[in-house]
């Protein structure tokens, strides 16, 4: 398939066709990887989904500890009185 090069501001880029926009599932981002000289677009899925089912997962086995505690040491609320 043969796209036309179109001027965006300063730069260029093309209009992707909505047909192939619904076969590949692609909505408001895309990946662009370079390989051997070719551009490679790939659909970006929700980058959040499925985190809720993870978290209560971690939660379930006891891996939802807090890496870095909520209060330090030499921390003092008195500011925010």
């Amino acid at each position: 398939m043969k796209l036309s090069l179109i001027q965006i501001g300063n730069s260029k880029g093309f209009r992707i066709p909505k047909k192939i926009l619904e076969q590949y599932h692609i909505t408001d981002q895309v990946e662009l990887t370079l390989e051997d000289h070719h551009l490679q677009l790939h659909p970006i899925k929700s980058p959040r989904k499925d985190w809720g089912t993870a978290f209560k997962q971690m939660s379930l086995s006891g891996e939802d500890e807090l890496l870095i505690p909520d209060i330090f040491i030499d921390e003092t609320l008195d500011e925010w009185d």
